[in-house]
């Protein structure tokens, strides 16, 4: 198997989320838009770095959402040719042991071998993407960002105590025990 067809180790591990880099998208593109975000934003600290990361990862998924049309269109194509190569399993139910499976088996994974190269000839760039799985959804991104705005409403909740715990303690810093600034009584005009 040469070099450009092989799949990307994070296929194979789970390793892509839908809000960062998918199969065919330029990481250099990525890397570039990050670098911009930082530099307008300048981020001071963990949580900033953090904030700024997550603006590039949404502004990068919005300029490329035609990664998930390509994903489906290459699964489809990719499920078509499997179809021409391998014949529908029949039914059987699970307590019914299919005794030529064990003789099937080298005709079936020749099949998946002979689907797979032509997807990868006819797919090309895109082959990736047919073997992505769900990742490369709308329906996937949408539940992704979902728990990521629920996290990042836990973490704005305690943001916002951390800082009232603050305020309080600048302003018992602040003040010595005695008010110093308290204005004298007003003299009775005669």
């Amino acid at each position: 198997m040469s070099k450009g067809n092989r799949v990307p180790p994070a296929l194979k591990h789970g390793g892509y989320s839908a809000k960062t880099i998918l199969p065919g998208e330029n990481p250099a593109e990525f890397k570039r838009l990050h670098r911009d975000i930082i530099a307008e934003l300048c981020p001071n600290g963990v949580l900033e770095h953090h904030i700024a990361t997550s603006i590039a990862q949404l502004v990068w998924r919005k300029q490329n959402l035609a990664t998930f049309r390509k994903a489906e269109l290459a699964k489809k194509r990719y499920q078509a040719i499997q179809s021409q190569y391998l014949p529908p399993e029949p039914f059987m139910p699970l307590l019914v042991y299919n005794q030529d499976t064990e003789e099937n088996k080298p005709r079936r994974e020749g099949g998946l071998q002979a689907a797979d190269d032509q997807a990868r000839r006819e797919l090309g760039k895109d082959y990736p993407l047919s073997k992505i799985g769900e990742t490369a959804t709308i329906e996937y991104l949408m539940r992704e960002l979902d728990v990521e705005e629920r996290l990042d409403g836990m973490i704005d909740r305690l943001l916002k105590r951390l800082l009232v715990l603050r305020g309080l303690k600048s302003l018992s810093r602040d003040s010595p025990s005695t008010p110093s600034n308290i204005l004298p009584a007003p003299k009775k005009v005669a």
